[in-house]
């Protein structure tokens, strides 16, 4: 039975880091007082020690630690064993390349699909859908494989952004990079704005937080779906 958090972000504009989840976090991981950490994306180019001290200043607060995945002499047994699983954001093809290289992807699929509690953030939320084709980051490494864990039947687009009409930015916006995206891929895309997640017990998918998400299906147009709709029949 599968117990996720996907998340956008997280920290949110004027909030400490993972402040938003606290109280969902408390409830989430109320079994175990240690979570594995996998700090693999490192954001910024920090350190695996600098990313789980970082952590570990947030979950205090609730009364959590975090232990790096780093930090264990047998990684796959510290994820068997592990009663909480949390991976954060970064860089999303470090992250993957990084799991390729420890041969950890079907040893984290595994243990999720058992019931470990599993958190994401970011480029840990980017891993949770079909593919890692709609990240935002830099492909700054080449990760074996764009595939990753698909628990859940679409993409996902953290951290996800509506055109601003009185930027002078040129650019490509969010919602065209999908549509590149989308004519080459068919599967869907759930935009996930900043402070919103999902919550995926077993099949069921539910949009969580205080925004709308902003959902892509190929050849349809883009439209919103509101806190609380459930997203699992997406596919």
């Amino acid at each position: 039975m599968k117990q996720i958090i996907i998340a956008s972000t997280s920290t949110i504009h004027g909030s400490g880091p993972l402040e938003y989840l606290l109280d969902e976090l408390k409830v989430f991981f109320k079994d175990t007082s240690e979570i594995v950490f996998i700090p693999y994306a490192r954001p910024g180019g920090i350190t695996h020690d600098e990313y789980t001290s970082n952590v570990n200043k947030a979950l205090s607060k609730i009364g959590k630690t975090a232990k790096g995945i780093h930090e264990f002499e047998n990684p796959k047994a510290a994820i068997k064993n592990a009663k909480g699983l949390f991976t954060g954001g970064g860089n999303t093809f470090v992250l993957v390349n990084q799991l390729y290289k420890n041969d950890l992807l079907e040893t984290i699929k595994a243990a999720v699909l058992s019931g470990t509690p599993y958190l994401g953030t970011s480029a840990g939320s980017n891993i949770c859908g079909l593919t890692v084709n709609t990240t935002n980051d830099m492909p700054i490494v080449y990760p074996p494989s764009f595939k990753s864990f698909g628990f859940v039947p679409f993409n996902i687009n953290p951290h996800y952004l509506d055109p601003d009409p009185t930027s002078t930015h040129k650019g490509e916006t969010r919602e065209t990079r999908i549509k590149e995206f989308h004519a080459f891929n068919t599967q869907p895309v759930v935009g996930l704005r900043e402070g919103s997640w999902l919550k995926v017990d077993d099949d069921t998918v539910i949009l969580e937080g205080p925004l709308q998400a902003r959902i892509f299906e190929h050849q349809k147009m883009p439209y919103e779906v509101s806190s609380g709709t459930d997203l699992s029949l997406l596919k």
